[in-house]
């Protein structure tokens, strides 16, 4: 076995075997991003994997490892609210995907992303380590109308904890990608997702003859239709992938009609139907960083979107809608901020209201007593890119600053014992 392998095994058993110790990160300029706000030479204590107290004159308990934090930000730890993270290791090659089922299917509501996740992923320490200790797994949109199910998750994947919730929502599309579906028009789309939903309903209804075979025939399978009852009742949310305001428009119809917890993904014109959006107490989720008008329904797109949104009420959270660079969304929640964003909302983007939408605010999202010890310790600005982490934990247990990058620079970063290289001029 090589080096680096027994290297990354013996990283991979320490930390499942590391227990959260008692640490007192000390001196720091804390962002609860809850009610105490921002405290200047704050303390935080963090024991059994909780907080367990925050504030300036907390005491430091005997044997309790100190991190001195002065001239440093504490945060807590960010979320992505919609990524590839675990399903994907290598895009180009098809056996590394488990993004979507690969089948001719308009629906697949039945399709969870749990049984897909590697938690053994090179992607996983390369995220946390840059601050990023939770996140949302979801199905790759665009092949199906509704594309199933996905999951909250911490990054903490070395331990057997890693799954929070599931399912966390339900994903459709509609749009481009939906109108392409169903026959190159969006009406046909909705008419579609719209079947999907109604045959849902008369099946919770009639459920009992259906199983008898005295019931029509249904354009979903019996696990589909199981799976979207959840989502017709009320109770887990439907976040669709559209990107144009009419379209976002026609979700908001949709939502209304069947009293869905809907949630607007993407969103590239949402600021165009902004008070629509608050009016229907539709949250959406954007990435700052999507400016550029791909297609005729992105024209709208601007840099400016998580501004004008927040301005006019909007509950925003950020996501990346990748796998690979989801560690790059602080830089664009700090792009949020470049135009228009303010800095305490951004930050919210990242932790409290991800908290909130997803269901675990009882245990994420501020640094508050009871929590989740998801907890960074930056070098400066979170939100800058040029700030990185010093410490990061999740769940009071703070990960290794090892990942496949780190060992290949420090193994190549001095070649001087390794010679002269062959037909050197």
């Amino acid at each position: 076995m090589r080096a680096g392998a027994i290297l990354s095994a013996l990283l991979l058993l320490g930390t499942a075997a590391a227990s959260a110790e008692t640490v007192a990160i000390v001196g720091g300029t804390v962002y609860t991003v809850g009610p105490a706000g921002k405290i200047e030479g704050g303390t935080i204590l963090l024991e059994d994997g909780k907080v367990r107290a925050v504030g300036r004159d907390v005491a430091v308990p005997a044997g309790a490892r100190q991190i001195d934090a002065k001239g440093k930000v504490v945060t807590p730890g960010f979320m992505d609210s919609l990524t590839r993270l675990g399903l994907v290791e290598v895009s180009q090659v098809e056996g590394t995907n488990d993004t979507r089922p690969n089948e001719d299917d308009r629906f697949t509501a039945a399709f969870d992303v749990v049984d897909g996740i590697n938690p053994r992923s090179i992607l996983f320490p390369i995220t946390r380590i840059e601050g990023v200790t939770r996140a949302v797994v979801a199905p790759q949109t665009g092949e199906s109308l509704i594309a199933g199910q996905g999951a909250v998750i911490h990054l903490g994947t070395e331990r057997s904890d890693w799954l929070l919730r599931s399912p966390v929502a339900m994903y459709a599309v509609l749009g481009e990608s939906g109108a392409g579906l169903a026959g190159g028009a969006r009406g046909a789309a909705m008419l579609r997702l719209r079947e999907a939903l109604q045959d849902a309903l008369d099946y919770s209804s009639n459920r009992r003859a259906f199983e008898s075979g005295d019931r029509r025939e249904y354009a979903l399978s019996r696990l589909d239709l199981e799976a979207l009852q959840p989502v017709v009742k009320g109770e887990l949310p439907l976040v669709i992938t559209v990107n144009r305001a009419s379209d976002i428009e026609a979700a908001l119809r949709l939502a209304r009609d069947f009293r869905l917890k809907l949630i607007v993904a993407g969103g590239r014109e949402a600021w165009m139907v902004a008070r629509q959006l608050v009016d229907a107490k539709v949250p959406v989720l954007l990435d700052p960083m999507a400016n550029l008008p791909d297609s005729f329904e992105t024209l709208g797109a601007t840099l400016e979107s998580a501004g004008r949104l927040h301005k006019a009420g909007v509950t925003v959270a950020f996501m990346t809608g990748d796998s690979h660079d989801v560690r790059n969304i602080k830089q664009a929640a700090g792009n949020a901020v470049s135009y228009g964003m303010p800095w305490d909302a951004a930050l919210a983007a990242l932790t409290l209201v991800p908290a909130r939408l997803w269901g675990i605010a009882d245990r994420y999202g501020t640094l508050e007593p009871g929590k989740d010890a998801d907890v960074v310790v930056w070098d400066g600005d979170p939100l800058e890119t040029t700030s990185y982490p010093e410490h990061v934990f999740i769940r009071g247990v703070e990960v290794p600053r090892d990942t496949r990058q780190i060992r290949l620079r420090e193994r190549y970063k001095d070649l001087s014992g390794v010679g002269e290289l062959p037909y050197r001029q």
